[in-house]
């Protein structure tokens, strides 16, 4: 900051305009700042691209000028100036490539004309009256020389907010075939970005020659617009990055707006022969086939590139730094295709295969489960020995804690119990899809059915824990629901070995393609994006992990819950034993586990008593560490000392315990500060137990029963995808029949709604048939 104002001191606020044939530039004694890396390759995946350190970005003619061609969009440029000061206030070495000298020299020059036509008018007519008056067409060079100064005054007013220093270059196509201007524009470029100046670089459209087709030397692309400029000057400053703002999205396999045009997101050197190119923008000279051939060029110079839409008011605010962060917006260029598909293609196979699978017999589909039930004891010690890789790899980084650790562990056991919970779910998901829920006889010969169906596409984000695959593998292909799967890095191994052997079970009827893993470098954030091709996500993880998918989703419903802050009540006539136990299950058989207790609370009475000091030394047993509420605090001398939160989910062997006065005190604290997953009562009156489980708002409230209970094997749901706390479509732990929407089909003989209205021959009836159990769609009852 202090180098900044030093510099802004030595030169005051006015524009620094820098000649290439003969630049000349103070030498400050500052120290130049080191490249991060060796220049030469462009960065092969988006995830680098917080790596770039000097940045190059071209605002096209479309960004910076306003709708009617005629000024400049002064909210969006000053948007994208913020966006480019923060970056250069990072230490990052910024340059932009501009248009709209033009569009702003057109606007002086009208407004000169109209002024010097009126007082002409005014002086012969005499009149106040004025004629319509007639602007002529204006040449672009003269309105380029006229819009120079205002345009660089205009950006130096706004980086100067920002304590930021700028100067002007202009240049055309003979500075860079000319050997000695070549090397001073290069020069003068490192000297202003050593000097912590932004570059702010344009044609010289004032004196530019018309651009002459197919001009290029071999090897070399020539200046004909600011795309080609803007690639000249990312490879000759060795720039890591270039960002051309266009008012396209980015780059389609099909002009955009035509029928089934999809946005590019990695587009690769030879893909050229699949892009069809609509018409150029509404102003300037170049294109997007300009804009693509200039961004090759850039890339095999060494520099990644990123076209994106730099107009679009939803995303202007922050498209560069979202680009700079690595996140999907726009097309990324990059020299490295991977081997496999990208997660488009992987959903778009999916939900291909998905249809098939949906159009499977029960019977076949609950073949594909069991055959992977065996496959999972069959196949148990390869599972186990990439599970001991990921073990071994997490607990060497030290990054995990060991309630993480603890979630990523497979054994033996699990997966017996895995498999046991799949052939249940391939039994009772026998007259799933397909199956009538209702009919109604709309009129006569006219009947009316609801039927369950496929929600579609499932996006399933999980952490750790990788026997979460094939419990949610089995449940896609039980409701017929195409599903990708994005696993954490920390169970890879684990997650590749189980991927492998669902796709090697869907085989069997071939739909291999109906689940996916997401193996790319895709993060949470751009999946979440996918509101065109997934229709639910659901999020199996830590609070933090829901909470954020929660917020990035746009479009997409997400189901699941953010914290598991579970509550026991030992009510003043609880069991001594079966509190103690329900105690010891909700938080010590498993504390990682989001139906773990987390805050025990107790009637008053019961302190000082028995029960009360054998609670408490069973928790010290199994070296639970306690912390204590406001209330308990206050009865305590010496003790743990007062927790800070009421919410806390600890996941681990820790708990809060805090003291109510009656069972309606302990249902007011479940609902200030639960968060609706679990609750249980523990007491031998079942009249408070009933009012209890009636008052509290939560998806699973149990009496005299561990918190652990609430699972979707243990329900009989055979498995689940996780516990929902969302008041809508799925609550509690969620099985097959969360995984299941509806649709209407109607049967009739060229019925018409005029036949109903009062002039017409027909009645509605509205007659409810009753549905035999086991009913699917197109079978007839007995």
């Amino acid at each position: 900051m202090f180098a900044r104002l030093r510099l802004c001191t030595h030169f005051p606020p006015r524009i620094r305009q820098v000649k290439v044939s003969n630049a000349t530039i103070r030498t400050f004694s500052q120290t130049k700042f080191s490249h991060p890396r060796s220049h030469g390759k462009s960065f092969a995946h988006r995830s680098e691209l917080k790596q770039a350190k000097r940045i190059v970005v071209k605002l096209g003619s479309a960004v910076v000028t306003r709708g009617d061609e005629c000024g400049l969009a002064l909210g969006r440029l000053a948007s994208i100036v913020e966006q480019v000061a923060m970056l250069q206030n990072q230490g990052r070495e910024m340059m932009i490539v501009t248009s709209g000298a033009v569009a702003f020299g057109k606007q002086r020059l009208r407004h000169e004309i109209l002024l010097s036509q009126s007082v002409r008018q005014a002086l012969h007519s005499g009149q106040n009256q004025l004629k319509e008056m007639a602007i002529p067409v204006l040449e672009a060079r003269a309105c380029a020389a006229a819009g120079q100064s205002g345009l660089m005054a205009l950006y130096e007013a706004m980086f100067t907010q920002y304590s930021i220093c700028t100067a002007q270059i202009l240049v055309t196509n003979l500075d860079f075939h000319d050997e000695q201007k070549r090397r001073n524009l290069n020069s003068t470029l490192l000297e202003l970005l050593r000097m912590n100046i932004v570059p702010i670089i344009n044609t010289n459209d004032a004196v530019v020659a018309p651009p002459v087709p197919n001009s290029d030397l071999q090897g070399v692309i020539s200046i004909k617009d600011n795309d080609s400029l803007a690639a000249r000057l990312a490879v000759e400053m060795k720039v890591d990055l270039l960002i051309a703002l266009s008012d396209v999205q980015g780059l389609y396999d099909s002009p955009p707006g035509t029928d089934d045009a999809k946005l590019i997101d990695i587009f690769y050197p030879g893909d050229q022969q699949s892009i069809t190119y609509g018409t150029k923008s509404r102003v300037g000279i170049g294109g997007m086939e300009a804009k693509v051939k200039a961004a090759l060029w850039a890339l095999q110079g060494g520099s990644s590139v990123v076209i994106a839409n730099g107009t679009d008011p939803k995303v202007t605010g922050h498209v560069i730094t979202d680009i700079v962060e690595g996140k999907k917006v726009g097309t990324f260029f990059s020299e490295v295709k991977p081997a496999g598909p990208t997660v488009e293609q992987q959903t778009e196979m999916a939900r291909h295969a998905g249809r098939t699978l949906a159009s499977l017999l029960p019977e076949q589909r609950g073949e594909i489960i069991c055959s992977l039930a065996e496959l999972l004891t069959e196949k148990k010690d390869e599972i186990l020995s990439a599970n001991k890789r990921d073990m071994e790899i997490a607990t060497a980084s030290g990054r995990f804690s060991q309630a993480l650790i603890d979630r990523l562990s497979l054994s033996t056991a699990k997966l017996n119990s895995l498999a046991i919970g799949l052939r249940q779910l391939a039994v009772s998901s026998r007259d799933s899809v397909g199956r009538v829920l209702r009919r109604t006889r709309i009129a006569n010969n006219l009947e009316l059915e609801q039927i369950t169906v496929p929600i579609g596409v499932l996006l399933v984000i999980f952490e750790s824990r990788p026997d979460c695959l094939p419990q949610v593998s089995a449940l896609a292909i039980a409701s017929g629901n195409a599903l990708l799967l994005k696993g954490g890095k920390e169970a890879s191994n684990t997650n590749r070995i189980l991927h492998q052997l669902t796709q090697e079970a869907l085989s069997i009827h071939g739909v291999a393609d109906a689940i996916q893993l997401v193996s790319t470098r895709e993060e949470v954030e751009d999946l979440c994006r996918l509101d065109k091709v997934i229709d639910l996500i659901i999020p199996r993880g830590s609070s933090q992990l829901v909470r954020d998918i929660q917020r990035a989703a746009k479009g997409i419903p997400v189901l699941g819950h953010s914290e598991g802050v579970c509550h026991v009540y030992i009510d003043s006539e609880a069991s001594i034993d079966k509190a103690i136990d329900i105690v010891r299950d909700s938080k010590c058989d498993y504390p990682a586990a989001c139906n773990a207790m987390e805050t025990l609370l107790i009637h008053r009475d019961l302190l000082r008593t028995p029960i009360f000091d054998q609670i408490i030394d069973m928790l010290r047993t199994e070296h639970v560490k306690i912390h204590a509420g406001p209330r308990f605090a206050s009865y305590l001398t010496f003790g743990p000392s007062e927790v800070k939160s009421l919410r806390i989910e600890y996941g681990d062997l820790e708990c809060c315990i805090e003291v109510v006065d009656s069972m309606q005190e302990a249902v007011d604290h479940i609902h200030k500060y639960g968060s609706s997953h679990t609750d249980v009562i523990v007491t031998e009156n079942e009249e408070t137990a009933e009012q209890f489980l009636q008052q509290v708002d939560s998806a699973c409230v149990f009496f005299n029963s561990s918190s652990r209970f609430a699972d979707g094997y243990r329900f009989g749901l055979g498995a689940e995808v996780g516990i929902s706390t969302a008041r809508i479509h799925a609550r509690g732990p969620v099985g097959l029949e969360g995984l299941l929407t509806t649709k209407w089909v109607l049967r009739g003989e060229g019925h018409t709604v005029a036949d109903f209205s009062e002039q017409g021959s027909m009645k509605y009836l509205h007659e409810n048939i009753p549905v035999p159990q086991g009913l699917q769609l197109g079978s007839c009852p007995n």
